[in-house]
This record gives C-alpha cells, sequence and structure tokens, in this order.
C-alpha cells in the first residue's frame, strides 16, 4: 500500500485547448500583451509587504486582503498562460477563463507562524536557483511552441505540460515565500 501525500494547497492547472491556436495572434502575441501587462503592473504593486506586516504585527490576513490577493493571483496566471501561448484568450481582469488557481484561505492566528514571513523568502532560495534554469528551459520551448503553433496550430502537449508545471512551481513559491497563505514548504515537483 502506497502512502499518499497530502495534496499542496495551492493548485494550478490551465486547461489544454480544444481546437486551433490562432496563428496570426500567436505571431503578433509580444505586442498584443503590452496593454495587460501595464494593468498588472499599476495594480500589483504593494501587496507584498502589506501582507506581511499584517501577519507579522497583527496575526491576521484579512478575508477582504486575501481575495484581492488571489484575484489578482489568478489575474497574473491568465496573463502568464496568454504570454506563454497555452490559450488565446486574452487575459480578462475578472472572469477565470482556462487557467485554474485553488488557494484556501488561511486562519493566520492558527495556521501561520508570525515570524516565518520575515524569512519565508529567504527559505525558499533553492526554488529561486531551480526556477531559474527551469525559465531558461520554459523559455526555450516556448519559442519552439511559437514555431508548432504557427506551422500545425497546436502546441505540442508535452511542452504544454512542461509549461504549466513550470507556472505551477514558481506560483507555489510566491503563494508560499510573498503570498504568505501557508507555511508548508513548497514541493520540488512540475506536477500537481
Amino acid at each position: 500500500m502506497a502512502l499518499l501525500t497530502p495534496s499542496y494547497p495551492v493548485q494550478f492547472s490551465v486547461d489544454y485547448p480544444d481546437g486551433p491556436l490562432s496563428r496570426v495572434s500567436t505571431f503578433f502575441r509580444p505586442l498584443l500583451a503590452i496593454p495587460i501587462l501595464l494593468i498588472f503592473f499599476l495594480v500589483g504593486e504593494a501587496v507584498i509587504l502589506s501582507t506581511l506586516l499584517m501577519v507579522l504585527f497583527r496575526r491576521k490576513y484579512p478575508k477582504w486582503w486575501f481575495d484581492w490577493n488571489l484575484e489578482l493571483l489568478k489575474f497574473e496566471s491568465r496573463i502568464d498562460a496568454y504570454i506563454l501561448l497555452l490559450r488565446d484568450e486574452y487575459p480578462s481582469t475578472d472572469e477565470e477563463q482556462a487557467a485554474h488557481l485553488e488557494i484556501p484561505y488561511p486562519d493566520a492566528s492558527q495556521e501561520l507562524s508570525r515570524w516565518l514571513p520575515l524569512v519565508k523568502w529567504l527559505l525558499a532560495i533553492p526554488h529561486y536557483i531551480v526556477l531559474f534554469f527551469l525559465a531558461i528551459i520554459a523559455l526555450l520551448v516556448v519559442i519552439i511552441a511559437w514555431f508548432a503553433i504557427l506551422f500545425t496550430g497546436r502546441y505540442p502537449v508535452s511542452l504544454f505540460n512542461f509549461e504549466v508545471g513550470v507556472l505551477r512551481w514558481s506560483i507555489r513559491v510566491f503563494a508560499y515565500a510573498f503570498a504568505l497563505v501557508t507555511d508548508r514548504y513548497p514541493p520540488f515537483r512540475l506536477g500537481p
């Protein structure tokens, strides 16, 4: 009998496209992504420091603040899926679309350490190192996928799964070290 490890609290997936992807949209994707990236960068400032201070000094993670952070992470995941050519839909600012992110609301006083947020970013250094190399490989994979989509209209499934896995890993590390939604150390894996 195999031991089942409980799943990590941060879950992420992207639906594989049902039909062919747009070759025109794929070709111009770097330009098409500029407006939505500007919106994200303007909205996303100051989130990390505010969360750290609330958990550290008040031992609270207000539900409304968690919901804001979760929606911002979902928005970012839709942008990432678009930029990495995983989906053709332009990232919505409010609809889930085909990128799915689930994070349970933590009870800060019971489930989150008061002082751990001060060093979580430091504890995640091994992840940063691995993710650095994975990001380089992911960039190469996107370039290969770009050509594949231009010629075939399809994102090769194995390359799609790799890109989603790298995104999943990076979202889990961000959720642990900066969004502070869990004290469980992120797993070193691409899979769920």
